[in-house]
């Protein structure tokens, strides 16, 4: 007698929810099918557009995700499961993680716009947050820069894009700038002179665009003059040491003054 009861109220479960489950399992094999040939579509349409390589993982990752969450939520409702309690907790669950994770989420997406938007490449010169080294890694969550003195770097992207970035490898030439106090007694021609001819047998320096000495300010015991030349970004600091050497070393061996300290 149990057994025909049991039977009966099975046989109305099955007539009344029967094609729910039927039409559920339908759709998420259907599902399973579009997604997995979305996910090669995806990746073949981001390497066509050149999406940055540490992009790709993770937007193909999210979007898959995403849509595997969304179809077993489809499905779920389709088959008549109440989802307020479980839609509740999700809710619950992604404020406090994204409380906690507010500063990985900004990091992130400074990484996600500088990867997108490119204000520097890898092997580019920059100065960025008091520091002045070659960008050797772009993370998402993090970029690292090898300065001249072979430190290593590492600065959070929601710091980084968020302030000023000078990049000095772009234009793929740099402009070195430095200034020489010398006594009034000298003949200006002359210093000038003595200047060019030791910035031209410096190497490292480039010719085009011009290179500029002059006189650039007048003080109480001393003519100020500046010197502008042009270099490739990596031979900046080696081309600065040795064009001051030589400058100095130039002046002296010609009998220019300089100001008495003091």
């Amino acid at each position: 007698m149990k057994f025909q009861e049991f039977y009966d109220q099975f046989h109305i479960w099955i007539v009344k929810n029967g094609q729910n489950y039927i039409f559920g399992l339908i759709i998420f094999f259907a599902g399973l099918w579009f997604i997995k040939a979305l996910r090669s579509r995806l990746r073949t349409r981001m390497s066509r557009r050149k999406v940055h390589s540490t992009l790709q993982p993770f937007f193909l990752s999210l979007t898959i995700t995403g849509l595997y969450v969304l179809l077993i939520i489809s499905v779920m409702q389709l088959i008549g499961f109440q989802l307020t309690i479980f839609t509740t907790i999700i809710g619950a669950f992604s404020v406090a993680a994204g409380l906690a994770l507010s500063g990985t989420f900004q990091n992130f997406a400074g990484g996600v716009l500088i990867l997108l938007l490119k204000p520097f490449d890898i092997d580019d010169n920059i100065l960025a947050q008091g520091q002045d080294g070659k960008v050797t890694s772009i993370q998402i969550f993090y970029t690292v820069l090898l300065t001249p003195d072979n430190k290593t770097i590492i600065i959070p992207n929601g710091k980084l894009f968020n302030e000023v970035i000078v990049n000095v490898s772009r234009e793929g030439k740099r402009r070195l700038d430095f200034e020489v106090k010398l006594a009034y007694a000298n003949d200006v021609d002359k210093v000038i002179q003595i200047m060019l001819d030791s910035i031209r047998s410096t190497s490292n320096i480039l010719s085009d665009p011009a290179i500029r000495v002059g006189v650039i300010g007048l003080e109480v015991d001393s003519i100020r003059y500046t010197v502008n030349v042009w270099v490739l970004p990596d031979n900046f600091l080696t081309a600065k040491i040795a064009l001051m050497e030589k400058i100095i070393k130039d002046l002296g061996a010609a009998g220019i003054a300089f100001p008495k300290a003091g």
